[in-house]
């Protein structure tokens, strides 16, 4: 029960991330899953694309939309190549093991950590 409750705070800070910054599941749920739920990378990938699926972001949209804080033209474009792209992702994906995959996935966070913090626009 316990772990249900942490899984569900994870949900929580993820969607308060997502929210704020418009990240969720790469950034904040797959890490959260690994090391704190301990799940493999894989599981925790595949478990955060079900988490995600569809109606997560709405109240989001909604809010973003209220506000005119949205380009529909932009989202549907990349809805086209998250289509896509998450499915040549997870079939690239299910040819490299646990630890090749959780390693590429912290180079990727270290290389969008170092852009956003030497970048100066």
């Amino acid at each position: 029960m316990l772990l249900y409750a942490g899984i569900l705070l994870i949900g929580l800070g993820a969607g308060i991330a997502s929210g704020l910054f418009g990240i969720g599941g790469g950034v904040v749920i797959i890490p959260a899953m690994v090391l704190i739920a301990r799940l493999d990378q894989h599981t925790a990938v595949g478990t955060s694309l079900a988490a995600l699926l569809l109606p997560v972001g709405i109240l989001g949209v909604v809010e973003y939309w209220r506000r005119d804080q949205m380009n529909l033209v932009y989202a549907a474009l990349l809805a086209a190549g998250l289509l896509v792209g998450v499915l040549l992702g997870a079939k690239f994906a299910g040819k490299l093991d646990d630890l090749t995959l959780r390693r590429a996935f912290a180079v990727f966070l270290l290389v969008v950590a170092a852009r956003m913090l030497l970048t100066k626009r």
